[in-house]
């Protein structure tokens, strides 16, 4: 099942060479499987000589798994199944991203449980829930050391989830799930190495080296919104000062354009907004300039000159094959894309850049959603397979 969830539908003769196991009993499993309607066929692969061979897939709806996007000023969540359909609407919810634990979870929770019963699911197949957010996130530990911290130090966050929801559950940091949702259903796809760039209200980076999503040692691989960039710059809230983000993320964006708009700058946004400043976020920037306002323009312009300065590093450090872009920042298309090419045109080397592709996501606002769902399914897969060794 996790072979077939991973690499999509396949062969007897690919399993039997995957899994070290000899015909007759691919052949015995698979019929064991196909009568508890967990696979079924699907079409035929290519012929090396003599006839096409079969190939095989799980059924839809055999597993389903809740996942969680949690932002800084809101949170999204979707029911997906084993072969990424999602169940449910996306429901976006007004729950913010707060430091305080008990009453995230006394938000959140009652959101969960009519997400469940919308779905009208087979309980027993619903394998546990998937979380993603910002920060500093140990995967492996279950804790996040930016946020939803507890203060007494006696539970680690996972754990804390597992106890409110009754289930396990998986957390992982936001731009990984990005950079999975690109490696399994995006450009990154049969790509071995690999940037994505989440460009959200902060700024983060995905590794795909051979092929895999890097963690690090700790998993904090990929801070990038936090690479030191302008001397003397503005405090970050990380606590540094010139930070990346101080001077190129969604939440500078926003705050750029509210000053200029205070003190007096000509431009559209003062319409969009209707006079109200603290409405002026990204995506309404990125409307003004596609209206034609040149402060508009001229601000994500600017954006994407500190970010192409920045990814130039990047480029000149991992020499990829592909850099995607993604989040919000990224839907503003050639506003952003055109200045940051040029900023890597001139910091980085030749013949390094002229390797790098550097293109848009195209899975859409809820991808991550997607990577939650991978990361989720293969770590239920991982603990089944260890249970069933131990035993």
């Amino acid at each position: 099942m996790q072979h077939l969830y991973t690499v999509g539908p396949s062969s007897v003769a690919t399993l039997c060479e995957t899994l070290n196991i000899s015909t007759p009993t691919a052949v015995k499993l698979l019929s064991e499987m196909s009568r508890e309607r967990i696979v079924e066929k699907k079409g035929q692969g290519e012929s090396i000589g003599g006839r096409r061979p079969d190939l095989f897939r799980l059924r839809k709806h055999v597993l389903f798994i809740i996942c969680i996007d949690i932002e800084l000023f809101k949170t999204s969540m979707v029911i997906v199944d084993n072969n990424n359909n999602f169940i449910t609407s996306v429901k976006s919810l007004p729950v913010p991203l707060s430091r305080n634990r008990n009453a995230f979870f006394e938000a959140l929770l009652v959101h969960v449980q009519e997400l469940i019963d919308s779905a009208n699911i087979d309980s027993a197949r619903l394998i546990g829930c998937s979380i993603g957010m910002p920060g500093l996130i140990d995967t492996r530990s279950g804790e996040n050391f930016s946020y939803l911290l507890d203060e007494s130090g006696r539970m680690g966050l996972r754990d804390a989830f597992e106890n409110q929801l009754n289930m396990p559950v998986v957390i992982q940091n936001d731009v990984k799930g990005s950079a999975l949702a690109e490696l399994r259903h995006g450009h990154a796809k049969g790509k071995k190495n690999v940037l994505v760039i989440l460009m959200d209200w902060g700024i983060g980076l995905g590794i795909i080296m051979d092929g895999k999503v890097q963690q690090g040692s700790s998993g904090f691989s990929g801070e990038m919104g936090h690479m030191p960039f302008a001397e003397n710059g503005e405090l970050c809230y990380c606590g540094k000062h010139g930070c990346l983000e101080t001077v190129a993320s969604g939440m500078m964006l926003s705050k750029i354009a509210r000053q200029g708009i205070l003190s007096g700058q000509n431009s559209i946004l003062n319409e969009l907004s209707n006079q109200e400043v603290y409405r002026i976020e990204t995506e309404l920037i990125i409307r003004a300039a596609n209206n034609g306002d040149q402060y508009s323009i001229q601000l994500l312009s600017n954006i994407g000159t500190n970010l192409g300065k920045g990814i130039s590093v990047l480029i000149q450090l991992f020499n990829p094959e592909l850099v995607i872009l993604s989040g919000k920042i990224a839907a503003a298309r050639q506003y952003i894309t055109l200045p940051m090419q040029q900023a890597i045109n001139t910091y980085c080397m030749t013949q390094i850049r002229e390797k790098a592709q550097i293109i848009s996501s195209e899975l859409g606002e809820h991808s991550r959603l997607l990577g939650y769902a991978a990361e989720g399914i293969s770590q239920f897969f991982d603990t089944m397979i260890a249970q069933a060794k131990a035993a």
